[in-house]
């Protein structure tokens, strides 16, 4: 990754800090934009392209905890928590929560440098994460998150689920599920996938309710719906 590719948004209510770590990643290359108010932060993070994000958790209007879940409603972008509040169950909490790191103040911003071009490796160097929908798929890592949360998927689910997402919007026959995963036996029975189906609709609908994501087609097999 380039330097010119990485672009932070500090979300930070202390202007001296934004300031200083501003100028200072400035330096390496990392561009900044900066947000007092947790608001304004979560609405520029719909309007403009980052690479990763530094969270306070003592804000004004909303605590910073509570920005981590509105933010992860969307996306699955890297967050750094930034704070003074340095009790052990912010950070655990922080990082269940989806955070990627917890760097708690005063620390030096040369770590915080090393940092995010650490995470930043991690979460683009293979450029095996895409988000395709409403979904984030991790062909590499066989891993899918949904809403901001990761499904806990058997291997059949993972190749079932990485197919729909893929043709979404799409029907799949019974046949071509069965004889395209790679983790379901070619002897198996039809009516195996729909047991497999089955149990992946209960794992989307526990994290999102409001719609079926999975829906049957009836004399073909089933068709994921969900943006393009």
């Amino acid at each position: 990754m380039s330097k010119e590719d990485i672009k932070v948004l500090i979300i930070e209510d202390d202007p001296e800090l934004i300031m200083v770590l501003s100028m200072y990643l400035k330096k390496y290359g990392i561009d900044t934009a900066c947000a007092e108010d947790p608001y304004i932060g979560l609405s520029m993070l719909t309007q403009d392209k980052f690479d990763l994000i530094i969270l306070d958790l003592t804000l004004p209007g909303m605590d910073g905890l509570e920005v981590i879940d509105k933010i992860r409603e969307n996306s699955n972008i890297p967050i750094i928590i930034s704070s003074a509040r340095n009790d052990l169950t912010d950070k655990v909490i922080g990082l269940e929560k989806g955070a990627d790191d917890y760097m708690p103040k005063p620390y030096d911003p040369r770590e915080l440098v090393s940092r995010i071009k650490t995470i930043l490796r991690r979460t683009k160097g293979g450029k095996s994460i895409e988000q395709k929908g409403s979904f984030y798929v991790d062909k590499q890592g066989h891993a899918i998150r949904f809403k901001g949360k990761t499904l806990e998927l058997t291997a059949a689910e993972f190749d079932i689920l990485e197919m729909l997402i893929e043709h979404r919007n799409s029907a799949l026959s019974r046949e071509q599920l069965l004889y395209e995963s790679e983790h379901i036996d070619d002897s198996s029975s039809i009516k195996n996938i729909d047991v497999i189906v089955s149990r992946i609709r209960n794992k989307l609908a526990k994290i999102d309710s409001s719609k079926s994501y999975v829906k049957p087609v009836r004399g073909v097999g089933y068709m994921l719906v969900d943006e393009v």
